[in-house]
């Protein structure tokens, strides 16, 4: 702070300051963007201050790529293999511009499926990890597939949650909560603060956490001292931590640094209402976000995660005891990390101002050693469950170190499917809530994520028809789990009434459409697109859901049309290239069709659809072998699929390799013993190699499956009157008489002559 009369040489430095924060002032709106200042301001009058804060992790979680920054040599030791999906990443400097590549390697040792993104920004100090991320022309930043660990010296690896051979390549996106703690405050357009917003970010992003995010917005208190204000107004102006209660100086530190789990759980939700930039310190946390956490006993008791600093301290005694004196400045200095010889005593320090006379005590005793390094053994290192390429400070301070090798290398756990957590989610943080919210978000919380999603639907259904709340999210919330569970008519008027409280929101249409179109209502679904398509026309997801229902619709010409329009909007969407395919392929052009399904695999070599889809294709116009190239690596990716052993093997029987296609068909049906197509072509395929008894248990169960099938009624009828039971095949030939087909009644007819003639 500075006095009321300002020295000359700080008001000249803070009026030229100030020129430069009317352009680069932080904000998400017009209406908050006015209270920030420019970062840049604060120098000006806290300048030894600023410069020792700028070399924290806070300082330095934001930047952009330039030599003076960037990790790692781009022309040696610049690729990394990735085994679980055999993908090559490269990291490439060109024209002081920086890039990541991803190429793979086919059968004859060419280079296919390659991709490359400009690096844009750098998230991360490098303190414990960089990530490298991609503005896209709309203004969306994505994550890259590889990123920079600095234990063992410094290595490449996977970002957390790509070690595997089906992850997100180069299409993760940095959510607004996401940019919220590694990043200043951004511009965003305006109506991208409503809930469940597409994350964009206008104009020039900001470079690291500034002042403002513990301080709050600095513009009066700029504006003050400029005037020469008295010096109370001006520190009036601004938040002093550390003169806010023992709750509100904690939630400072806990807006950022409390995360439950980064699994799926929640971990937090946002309030509804509430933009993703508008908490300021001093205010309650609870009035923006909540915080959740895994119930006691389903085995996360004793979790330990990257982000769990605030989770871990708080389950200590130390804390627990300490009557709030206990808090996170008691330990750290947020404007000077002490590093290398004097981080040891200065955290010693810390834990002395409570424990000095018992540690002489003990240490008179013979039972505790003289040696510093309190946190070596109380609140050891250790290697992360989330973050595996990571170790860092449990702050979870116990009476003795945990035993085994804290920093052995663990494999990436992926908690995803029937690996999920499906249990009850508990509120944490606050501890209570005041009615309705008591009711209603700990509901919202079973089900955003599935955790406990039947419990869910059921507590929250109840708690909107006893609360009836006002707002829409809650009525959509429920809404998608309905559909999550399979139950889209019970979500469908929920849809509705979401889209009824909210006619603007985006997001609430596209889902309203998405759902009308998988059950059948098609001119509405169509209706509901195009005004989500008027809300926000820069939306490629819109565009794409718009083309899917037009294209239900056996309107071709504007499926194709819509679907074009997303794939300008966004290209990187694997999805709308392989309909895209499908939309070709069905108006005959094979070229196009091919190539369409050829990019969503260069964007998405796992996309199994994809490789399912050409697959198809190729067999048709006669290239068995890529074909079956294109099948193999679908089944590899996912053995269990049915619907592509079923389409692999229709591509063998075209190859004339019927034993092959048998195999694949009765994989198939161990796969999903309902698939009628594969039921009925294997049955046809043991006929065809005269096993009919092998044959007849297919053709009942397809009968079971299809009872109004003529198909299947003339399948068993042939077979039966073929091992003799005549009584049993007439009822079967007399119903395929009946059918509507043609072929099948002509063919039915033909075998009840044939038996006539013998009887």
């Amino acid at each position: 702070m500075w006095p009321a009369k300002t020295n000359t040489g700080i008001l000249l430095g803070l009026l030229a300051l100030a020129a430069y924060a009317l352009t680069q002032a932080p904000a998400q709106t017009p209406s908050t963007a006015s209270a920030y200042a420019a970062p840049e301001t604060c120098a000006a009058c806290h300048r030894s201050i600023w410069q020792t804060y700028r070399q924290t992790g806070m300082g330095r979680s934001f930047s952009r790529p330039s030599p003076a920054n960037t990790v790692g040599n781009e022309t040696a030791n610049n690729t990394f293999y990735h085994k679980p999906s055999d993908s090559y990443f490269t990291m490439l400097r060109r024209d002081d511009k920086y890039y990541q590549r991803r190429h793979q390697i086919d059968p004859a040792g060419r280079q296919i499926n390659v991709i490359e993104k400009q690096i844009d920004y750098i998230m991360g100090s490098g303190g414990h990890a960089r990530a490298f991320l991609h503005r896209t022309a709309r203004n969306t930043l994505v994550e890259l597939p590889l990123a920079w660990y600095a234990e063992k010296g410094g290595y490449w690896g996977m970002n957390p949650g790509y070690d595997r051979p089906d992850h997100e390549g180069f299409r993760r996106k940095i959510s607004y909560d996401c940019m919220f703690c590694h990043n200043g405050y951004p511009k965003i357009p305006s109506g991208h603060d409503q809930s469940f917003a597409e994350p964009v970010y206008l104009a020039s992003l900001p470079e690291g956490i500034d002042c403002q995010r513990c301080h709050g917005p600095g513009r009066d208190h700029v504006r003050l001292a400029e005037n020469g204000a008295k010096l109370e107004s001006i520190r009036k102006a601004i938040v002093n931590p550390a003169r806010l209660s023992a709750e509100r100086r904690e939630e400072v530190c806990i807006q950022c640094h409390l995360e439950t789990t980064s699994f799926a759980l929640p971990n937090s939700i946002q309030r509804y209402g509430k933009g993703p930039f508008t908490y300021r310190p001093g205010e309650p946390l609870s009035d923006y976000w909540l915080f959740f956490d895994h119930a006691a006993g389903t085995g996360h008791d004793d979790k330990f995660e990257l982000v769990n600093a605030v989770y871990r301290i708080r389950r200590s005694k130390c804390f627990l005891q300490s009557n709030n004196t206990l808090h996170c400045t008691t330990c750290h200095n947020p404007h000077d990390v002490p590093r290398g010889a004097q981080a040891t005593p200065h955290y010693d320090a810390a834990c002395r101002q409570c424990h000095n006379s018992s540690f002489d005590r003990i240490v008179a005793a013979g039972k505790h050693t003289r040696s510093a390094g309190c946190a070596e053994c109380h609140m050891p290192k250790r290697r992360t469950e989330d973050v595996v390429h990571a170790v860092a400070t449990d702050h979870f301070i116990q009476r003795r170190k945990p035993a085994g090798d804290l920093l052995a290398d663990i494999a990436e756990r992926h908690e995803s499917g029937d690996k999920a957590y499906r249990g009850e989610v508990v509120l944490y943080y606050p501890e209570k809530l005041p009615p309705p919210d008591n009711d209603l978000y700990p509901a919202v919380a079973q089900v955003v994520e599935k955790s406990n999603l039947t419990d869910g639907i059921s507590r929250l259904s109840d708690a909107i028809e006893r609360h009836a709340p006002q707002r829409a999210e809650f009525y959509y919330e429920l809404a998608e789990a309905w559909r999550n569970s399979g139950q889209l008519a019970k979500a469908l008027p929920l849809y509705r009434e979401a889209v009824q409280r909210n006619p603007k929101s985006t997001p609430g249409l596209q889902k309203l459409g998405s759902a009308l179109r998988r059950s059948g209502q098609l001119t509405e679904a169509v209706d509901a697109l195009k005004r989500s398509v008027a809300a926000a026309p820069d939306n490629a997801s819109n565009w794409h859901e718009l083309g899917l229902a037009y294209r239900a619709q056996g309107n071709m010409p504007e499926a194709l049309a819509a679907l074009q329009k997303a794939a300008a909007l966004d290209p990187d969407m694997p999805e709308l290239h392989s309909n895209l395919g499908i939309v070709w392929s069905a108006a005959g052009d094979r070229t196009r069709a091919e190539a369409a399904f050829r990019e969503a695999i260069r964007i998405q070599p796992d996309y199994v659809d994809a490789h399912n889809n050409l697959g198809n294709l190729l067999s048709a116009a006669g290239d068995f072998n890529q074909a079956r190239h294109h099948f193999e690596v679908a089944l590899k990716l996912r053995p269990g699929d049915a619907t592509t052993r079923y389409n692999f093997a229709m591509a063998l029987g075209r190859a004339r390799q019927f034993d092959e296609a048998q195999q694949q068909l009765e994989a198939s049906l161990r796969a999903d013993p309902e698939h009628a197509d594969a039921r009925q072509r294997l049955a046809e395929l043991l006929m065809a190699k005269g096993q009919t008894q092998a044959a007849l248990p297919h053709y009942r169960e397809l009968v079971r499956i299809q009872p109004e099938s003529g198909q299947a009624r003339l399948g068993l009828g042939a077979a039966l009157a073929m091992t003799g039971d005549v009584a049993g095949a007439l009822p079967h030939l007399q119903k395929a008489a009946s059918s509507s087909d043609p072929a099948t009644r002509e063919q039915a007819a033909e075998i009840l002559r044939q038996i006539g003639n013998r009887r």
